[in-house]
């Protein structure tokens, strides 16, 4: 009997979300670090990972290296010093870039998104987030595989990255630097070790950050990319939206969309777009190579 009721609890919180929370707590964090997918901890990463030319080039520096630092953050957002928004270029191109978010609400795939991305040959990079790979393990490999696209880190837990535990669209960031660090590196080590490449760029779970966070990045040898064109609003717009906010682009632009709502009208919406932006000139590029400037 006490059997049965630890399951109908185990049941009753994961219906009503709370097993979300506790899966973002410091426990679910501990344990996180100490699962295979953590072994990247002490392992030297400058075969792989692009650190900085700066005498860094493990994490485990990383992590020295900040510990026990005592700065405050005095930026807080998606327009932070630091963070790339577009391409630095005159030419007709857009860099077109799809978050994969995971999650509760956030596990599904738009397939018919990506056949149309596929069909018409237009290139686009992925954002993946931990969760979403765990969820859709083949389907990732596939698009790794795909030279079409592009595979970058979106994060472990979805979370905006602070040091001190800001909150984003009602979810709370990081706490910590050593939190900060957590939810990079450990999708940056799932990535890795699936795909053999080692992401070059991030964006935060909601895109925010602070300028603190955005330093640990670039000792991490990443580079955090967000966007200058809003282009499904978190998978809530419209086709038509969809549709007008890509034809706002100009040269460089880099939108953001999602690929892991289905029922949404973002894939409708960019199949309306690409023609119209086509049309008008535009052709599509990847964000590696690319000049990226705020």
């Amino acid at each position: 009997m006490k059997l049965l009721r630890v399951f109908i609890i185990l049941v009753l919180l994961a219906a009503t979300g709370v097993l979300y929370v506790i899966i973002n707590s410091s426990d679910y964090q501990k344990t996180a670090r100490s699962s295979p997918v953590y072994k990247h901890f002490q392992k030297d990463l400058s075969t792989s990972q692009k650190f900085p030319d700066n005498g860094i080039n493990t994490e485990k520096q990383v992590r020295q290296k900040w510990e026990g630092h005592t700065e405050e953050a005095d930026e807080w957002g998606e327009r932070v010093s630091g963070v790339r928004n577009r391409i630095e270029t005159d030419e007709k191109v857009v860099a077109l870039t799809f978050d994969a978010c995971g999650g509760p609400f956030g596990d599904e795939y738009d397939e018919e998104l990506i056949d149309f991305l596929r069909e018409e040959s237009i290139p686009a990079t992925l954002f993946f987030n931990a969760r979403w790979i765990t969820s859709n393990e083949q389907v990732f490999k596939d698009l790794a595989d795909d030279p079409l696209f592009s595979v970058q880190n979106h994060g472990t837990e979805h979370l905006p990255l602070s040091i001190a535990g800001k909150t984003a669209w009602g979810i709370e960031g990081t706490g910590s630097v050593e939190e900060v660090i957590d939810e990079i590196m450990i999708n940056q080590s799932l990535i890795e070790e699936m795909t053999g490449e080692s992401p070059e760029f991030f964006r935060s779970g909601t895109a925010y950050y602070d300028n603190i966070a955005i330093k640990v990045i670039e000792d991490l040898g990443l580079t955090a990319v967000n966007y200058d064109v809003l282009g499904d609003a978190g998978a809530t717009y419209s086709a038509e939206q969809v549709k007008e906010s890509l034809l706002s682009a100009s040269p460089g632009s880099i939108p953001l969309l999602h690929m892991n709502q289905p029922s949404s009208g973002t894939a409708e919406g960019v199949k309306k777009a690409i023609p119209e932006l086509k049309a008008a000139g535009y052709s599509f590029v990847l964000l590696d190579g690319q000049k990226l400037t705020e």
